[in-house]
């Protein structure tokens, strides 16, 4: 009997280990035996240790916090996690999009800005990023993108060409990228970078009523960016910049926060907008759609365990609560399946029984067996294991029934580059900018563009030319300056 105060360590069986510094071996310098099942355990569940990581996002840093609503919107919304005085725990997990799990934390690139609410309705996910827009505006193209941020399949090096040439050939990017090579492409840490739903979303009334909506988290923590050599020299020190500054930040108790908004449309709006409001690659201009503060959430606690609740939470679009839904963003739509499909495949079949992900409200469903089934029936009665029963099992509700949408057109495959202005708010946005963040912007782009051929180039200066000449010039300007720097350097 162990005479130590601490737990007695066991098999996971539950079978006490008296021995976990030796193998049980035939003699001092015999083999290994088969029997000793601790060894055997120990070895088979090290070389399952490890899942896929995910396809896109797979870097990312996370907390716990608490959402609380101060404003009443309930003329737009039923949804109980936003009416006024509402206060709900949630999860949130920020993300590179390229980096592998093991990429650095300080590199230029788009943030994930996840968000699990885990409501009385059921968890409510928001999947976002710190970009109100995105590089494509049809999910047909995500895997073609994605591929350009990887490695290439012979060099296994990422590929400034493959990047180019990809935004060269779709104009849609233009606004995505003059975000990117921006200052805000590589923000010092989480808690300096804006959050957005990006998409079109609905809100649904008491009523019956239906709005368009997109979401904003404004940080309140000022905005702090890195330059690239600041980055590089990090970097050079450190790669979990970013894991250090938020876990450390909520460890010291300097919460941060930020402020909720979000912009309303009328479906009425909606059909004179000179743009299409349903377009993943396009804002609604402020002018038009101010944003309406509505709350703030907090980040007050670390995880206890990084793997099993920041590693495994899953988020999806595809989980709403009543009074907030989707609209026809194909780029909402896409995600609606291949984010629910991702967490199957990377995490099981019942990923949302994981603690981490289950609701706190009470779950019903039909769904059978598969493997990791460590729950309970969740249909409110064992002999209810289909729908219809007559055994008490758990039941549509018809009342949560959303209005219906009125959609109309011939089922085709519609251009989408088309009549579609790519260059109108990405000049906007570059007009925006201060001259010594255009600097930085050329300069970023000219240093992105290393070793990329000249007819992809010239290609992508076309682009940036229709946005704002002052735009193309100046890239053309820093690319010259930097080829000038190289060649000097190599005499």
């Amino acid at each position: 009997m162990s005479k130590s105060k601490c737990p007695v360590m066991t098999t996971s069986a539950g079978n006490p280990v008296a021995d976990n510094q030796n193998s049980l071996t035939a003699g001092a310098r015999g083999p290994a035996l088969m029997q000793d099942v601790h060894l055997i355990e120990k070895l088979a569940h090290q070389n399952r240790e490890r899942i896929p990581e995910r396809v896109v996002h797979a870097k990312g840093w996370g907390a716990y916090g608490t959402l609380k609503i101060t404003e009443d919107i309930s003329k737009y919304t039923k949804a109980k996690v936003l009416q006024k005085g509402a206060e709900t725990p949630m999860i949130i997990r920020f993300s590179t999009v390229a980096g592998e799990q093991g990429a650095a934390d300080a590199e230029r690139d788009v943030r994930g800005f996840a968000m699990k609410f885990y409501t009385e309705e059921g968890n409510w996910d928001l999947v976002g990023n710190n970009t109100p827009v995105f590089f494509i505006r049809d999910p047909l193209k995500f895997p073609d993108f994605i591929r350009t941020q990887k490695r290439h399949p012979k060099t296994n090096l990422r590929s400034n060409t493959a990047m180019w040439d990809f935004w060269s050939l779709s104009p849609e990017s233009l606004h995505q990228v003059t975000i990117l090579m921006s200052d805000r492409g590589l923000p010092q840490a989480p808690m300096y970078m804006n959050g957005y739903g990006s998409h079109t979303y609905s809100f649904i009334n008491e009523q019956g009523e239906r709005h368009w909506v997109k979401f904003h988290f404004k940080t309140q923590q000022g905005h702090k960016f890195h330059t690239n050599a600041e980055a590089n020299e990090i970097i050079g020190n450190t790669r979990e910049s970013y894991q250090e500054a938020l876990f450390g930040t909520i460890e010291e108790g300097n919460y941060p926060k930020w402020t909720m908004q979000v912009q309303v449309m009328s479906e009425a709006e909606a059909e004179k907008t000179s743009y299409d409001p349903f377009d993943l690659t396009k804002v609604w201009p402020h002018g038009e759609f101010p944003p309406i503060t509505i709350g703030e959430f907090e980040l007050n606690r670390n995880a206890e365990n990084y793997f099993a609740e920041i590693e495994q939470v899953a988020f999806s679009p595809s989980n709403f609560v009543p009074g907030i839904g989707p609209s026809p963003d194909k780029m909402l739509q896409g995600r609606i399946f291949s984010y629910a499909d991702a967490h199957r495949y990377r995490l099981g079949t019942h990923y949302e029984a994981l603690p981490v992900n289950a609701p706190k409200c009470p779950v019903h469903h039909y769904h059978k067996d598969g493997a990791m089934r460590f729950f309970e029936p969740k249909t409110g009665n064992v002999d209810a294991y289909y729908e219809p029963n007559s055994f008490g099992g758990a039941e549509q509700a018809p009342e949560y029934a959303e209005p219906a949408l009125a959609l109309s057109g011939d089922a085709d495959r519609y251009n989408h580059r088309e009549g579609n202005d790519d260059y109108t708010q990405a000049g906007d946005l570059f007009r925006l900018f201060d001259d010594e963040q255009k600097q930085r912007l050329f300069s970023n782009i000219a240093a992105a563009m290393c070793g990329v051929p000249d007819f992809i180039v010239e290609r992508q200066l076309g682009h940036f030319e229709k946005a704002d000449p002052a735009y193309a010039e100046g890239v053309k300007a820093a690319i010259d300056a930097r080829a000038k720097e190289m060649l000097a350097a190599a005499e």
